[in-house]
């Protein structure tokens, strides 16, 4: 492995950022600096909640999708977009700061830490760079990236052929931790780097794809593959505590695999898989305590846990659910008409949920039901067509074939995404939240003036 370029930060560095990045805007404990606010990803954010339909305080456009959740810190707004480019954009304003260039799609939510921003792209580094200025302090070179692959992957023929799953579209969100960064790479591995410089820690090798984002808690770093693993390692070291196994699909692939991460709380691990189960596993043994049965819908959302609660969605099911964090039992489930990718965001009594349809719902926990929908210009102009008369999604509607041939696939996806549809996960900081869209932007919604 190569480590390209390197600089020494600190807590200068940190000291730097706030003052340059706004020396109005200090960071603070409400700011959310990395994927799902924090390095147990609670997913759970400081009000003031929206409690009601808020305006696009701004957006900013890219040329590609924006599948990368935002990172919120200082004066500033991270984020990576499918058109190659990290940018930096000013938090008042949504002007833009810097945009730095990689040569591949970004679908990895950034960590700021230290002075630097970190993110990996699917050129096959993983890059630092100055938060300031928007450049290059170090770049690490993994063993390359790509995505799970399956024979016969999800009934689609050629039903001998090898092919890579378009529905894996997440790239693993760094974890910033005691000097040092930590990531899952498409090479199988999970990789722990100096943080300052990018040399090697350690790394650790599963048997499949790692896109999952790896979780810290009392020195723990938990983290799924494809390989159908859940894994607990001892986040200095890299020494494997425990793994922990999910079902495998021997057919097609369909239903194996993690490509939603972990979320720690009180001495549990919980976590979701594509084979239809939300589990619950003790964080020091790594025993199971219960496994929510989905009905057959993948579990791709990262679960926000708070006050003895477990809230995720569902893909096939279309369904958010509201657990409780003792015994997997539901309390409230709404469902809607499209699949969920976008993990929850939890603020005093809502819950934020985006989904494919391009529609972004607070549910106000305490009715409990929706108390408002924020819908992109581009789903309002598409979302009909790729309805059932139930109101149901129609997957088809997208695509010219009927034969299930794989080439049809990833082209009637890139069809539904024109509507503008949600895969990034909602940020609420200081009662605006950020959100980014397969329409190209990232949006800050914020209460209307009045």
């Amino acid at each position: 492995m190569r480590v390209i370029s390197s600089v020494n930060v600190g807590l200068a560095g940190s000291i730097a950022l706030a003052i340059a990045l706004g020396a109005n805007a200090p960071l603070r404990a409400q700011d959310s600096a990395m994927f799902r606010g924090d390095l147990a990803h609670s997913g759970v954010y400081a009000g003031p909640a929206l409690r009601t339909l808020p305006a696009v305080k701004w957006s900013v456009h890219t040329d590609g999708y924006v599948i990368s959740s935002p990172a919120v810190t200082g004066a500033a707004v991270f984020f990576g977009s499918t058109d190659t480019y990290l940018y930096c954009v000013a938090r008042a304003s949504g002007a833009l700061k810097w945009k730095f260039k990689t040569e591949a799609r970004i679908a990895s939510s950034p960590a700021v830490a230290g002075g630097l921003v970190y993110f990996a792209s699917y050129d096959g580094y993983f890059y630092a760079l100055d938060a300031v200025a928007g450049t290059l302090k170090w770049k690490f070179q993994t063993a390359g990236e790509r995505r799970f692959t399956a024979r016969n992957l999800h009934g689609w023929i050629p039903a001998g052929e090898s092919m890579p799953d378009p529905f894996d579209v997440y790239l693993s969100s760094p974890a910033v931790w005691k000097g040092g960064v930590y990531f899952g790479s498409g090479d199988g591995n999970v990789y722990a780097l100096d943080a300052a410089s990018g040399k090697l820690r350690w790394k650790f090798h599963t048997g499949n794809v790692v896109h999952a984002s790896p979780a810290i808690a009392a020195g723990t770093l938990y983290i799924g593959s494809w390989d159908s693993y859940l894994y607990a390692l001892d986040a200095a070291s890299g020494k494997i505590r425990w793994r922990f196994k999910t079902g495998v699909d021997p057919a097609n692939g369909n239903q194996q695999g993690m490509q939603a991460s972990a979320a720690v709380m009180n001495g549990v691990v919980y976590f979701g898989c594509r084979d239809a189960h939300l589990y619950a596993v003790d964080a020091l043994t790594g025993k199971q305590q219960w496994a929510f049965d989905a009905k057959g819908a993948w579990v791709n959302t990262t679960p926000a846990v708070r006050d003895g609660k477990v809230y995720f969605g569902t893909a096939d099911g279309r369904t958010f659910y509201e657990l409780a964090a003792a015994t997997g039992k539901v309390i409230y489930s709404q469902q809607f008409s499209w699949y969920f990718f976008a993990s929850p965001a939890i603020v005093e009594n809502f819950a934020y949920v985006a989904n494919w349809d391009g529609q972004l719902t607070a549910i106000d926990l305490a009715a409990p039901g929706p108390a408002w929908v924020f819908q992109t210009d581009a789903s309002r102009q598409s979302r009909a067509r790729y309805l059932k008369p139930d109101g149901s999604m129609s997957f088809r509607a997208g695509m010219t074939q009927f034969d299930a041939f794989y080439d049809d696939l990833p082209i009637a996806l890139s069809k539904i995404w024109t509507m503008g549809s949600f895969l990034s996960s909602p940020v609420v900081v200081d009662g605006v939240l950020y959100i980014g869209s397969t329409d190209g932007n990232l949006y800050a919604l914020a209460a209307s003036e009045r």
